[in-house]
């Protein structure tokens, strides 16, 4: 099952979708390593708002921070059926 928030949810119910979010990284204290992929998300975030500041153009980074967010929630959702395998 994919988790996913839509561009939808999140203009319709931006606090569902945080929300929604903040139970996902809860899962971030079970990773083995979850500063490595925290950490490369945030410099793009940073990086990418500091490029969009004030600009009438494509955001630079966000395909960097696309990806890096797909590779946390592959982590997150391989973490949870971890622990849904040993519970069974």
């Amino acid at each position: 099952m994919a988790w996913c928030i839509g561009r939808t949810e999140a203009v319709a119910d931006p606090l569902g979708a945080r929300l929604k979010a903040m139970a996902k990284i809860r899962g971030l204290a079970k990773l083995d390593d979850p500063e490595s992929l925290v950490v490369p998300i945030l410099l793009d975030a940073i990086l990418m708002a500091e490029s969009y500041r004030g600009a009438r153009h494509q955001i630079t980074f966000l395909d960097e921070l696309t990806r890096d967010v797909d590779a946390l929630i592959r982590e997150l959702n391989l973490a949870e059926k971890s622990e849904e395998w040993a519970e069974s």
